[in-house]
């Protein structure tokens, strides 16, 4: 899942940060529903929050909720102060591998945006 309008503040100087997330999981017994997920990134959108934190934070949210056995969640923050952010979390169920994990293509929408991987 590509999430291109996450929003939150940064909480030193309360600026506006931009994300592209990208959600990458094996399900389990449970799934997310879309506009649960929609609803649930917008609640940070007046969160003064650093990048690395929130990351961490939406992951065990989504980790907590769904128990997937794979889980990665790819936040790419547009540039402030001249620099480019991206942080990954993930997370495997103990014992779990997968015979391959595939690669994900990114949107046409934003091919020119903040390609960071």
């Amino acid at each position: 899942m590509e999430i291109p309008e996450f929003t939150c503040l940064c909480p030193k100087t309360g600026q506006p940060d931009f994300a592209t997330l990208v959600l990458d999981y094996v399900p389990d017994k449970r799934c997310v529903e879309l506009k649960s997920l929609k609803l649930y990134v917008w609640s940070y959108r007046n969160q003064g929050v650093f990048h690395e934190a929130v990351t961490n934070r939406i992951l065990d949210d989504l980790l907590k909720a769904l128990t997937p056995r794979f889980i990665r969640l790819t936040a790419r923050f547009y540039v402030r102060g001249g620099i480019f952010t991206t942080v990954v979390a993930e997370h495997a169920t103990r014992g779990w591998k997968a015979a391959s994990l595939p690669e994900f293509v990114e949107h046409a929408a934003n091919a020119g945006a903040c390609n960071t991987r």
